[in-house]
């Protein structure tokens, strides 16, 4: 049965297929719940995928966590990015006097509705005034521990050779080797 890669993002498909070898990819929009847990997120995004056609599946959502907000926004970065932009978080979380934050990666593979896995990928730093232009998102305001660079400023290979991403694709592709 095919691996399927469910994603608009090709810079997701390139990095996720260097690393997990044989996969093919689908383009689709897959309605997103909002929820603070990422599992959850993820088995949603799946179920929708498996009503698609038959296939192993695999989706994944990446989240921002601040310290200074308990975790917030967590999955729901997208909506506070919409909200407040890189300025607006970064003004935030300098006010609230505490920096440190993780990125992280949850990638599912879902061979059917009962039979998810969760692989997850993370990545310590802190939330900067922002800088650079390269990536998407909020790459600009995250500075990862022990970098001078945030991952706007690091090209495509810098940030992918330590990124949550990477992470968490290593971990999925070490356990479809043991299948």
């Amino acid at each position: 049965m095919p691996l399927i890669f469910v994603t608009s993002s090709t810079s997701k498909l390139a990095e996720l297929s260097s690393i997990v070898p044989n996969v093919e990819h689908l383009e689709m929009d897959l309605p997103e719940i909002q929820h603070i847990d990422p599992k959850v997120v993820i088995e949603s995004k799946i179920k929708e995928a498996l009503k698609s056609r038959k296939g192993e599946f695999i989706v994944e959502d990446t989240s921002l966590y601040f310290d200074s907000l308990n975790g917030l926004p967590g999955p729901l970065i997208k909506w506070f990015m919409k909200a407040l932009g890189n300025e607006g978080l970064a003004t935030m979380v300098r006010k609230l006097d505490n920096s440190k934050a993780v990125a992280k990666t949850l990638i599912g593979y879902g061979k059917s509705a009962t039979e998810i896995e969760y692989f997850e990928g993370a990545v310590e730093g802190m939330i900067v005034e922002p800088r650079g232009a390269q990536g998407f998102g909020w790459d600009a305001i995250f500075l990862p521990d022990g970098h001078d660079k945030t991952f706007a400023e690091m090209s495509q290979e810098e940030k992918n050779s330590l990124s949550m991403r990477k992470v968490a694709a290593i971990k999925l592709r070490n356990f479809l080797a043991e299948q």
